[in-house]
C-alpha cells in the first residue's frame, strides 16, 4: 500500500488535510506519488504546483515537501501545501 498525506497550511494553523492511498502495484513509486498529488489537487480545488530544483531535492531526500506560492502560477490563499509519503510496500 502506498499512502501520501497532503496538508495545507496558513499562518502555521493546519487548514485542511487528506490522506490518498494507491494500492496499484503496476504503478512506480513516482507514478503513485504524481497521481497522489492529482486526487490532492482535484479534493482541494487546487491547479498542480510545479516541481522545483530544491522541491525535488528535499523529496528525494526527506520523502516530504512543501509547495508554496513560487510552485503555483495562479495566487494561493494559504502560505503552502506540504506532502509527505508516510506508507509504501516495495
Amino acid at each position: 500500500m502506498f499512502r501520501l498525506w497532503a496538508k495545507i497550511f496558513k499562518d502555521n494553523k493546519l487548514l485542511n488535510d487528506i490522506v490518498i492511498e494507491n494500492n496499484d502495484r503496476d504503478l512506480n513509486r513516482t507514478k503513485k506519488i504524481f497521481q497522489a498529488i492529482d486526487d490532492v489537487c482535484y479534493e482541494f480545488d487546487l491547479a498542480k504546483p510545479i516541481w522545483l530544483d530544491s522541491t525535488i531535492a528535499d523529496f528525494k531526500k526527506r520523502s516530504k515537501t512543501r509547495f508554496n506560492q513560487d510552485n503555483f502560477i495562479e495566487s494561493i490563499d494559504f502560505d503552502y501545501l506540504e506532502i509527505e509519503v508516510i506508507e509504501e510496500d516495495y
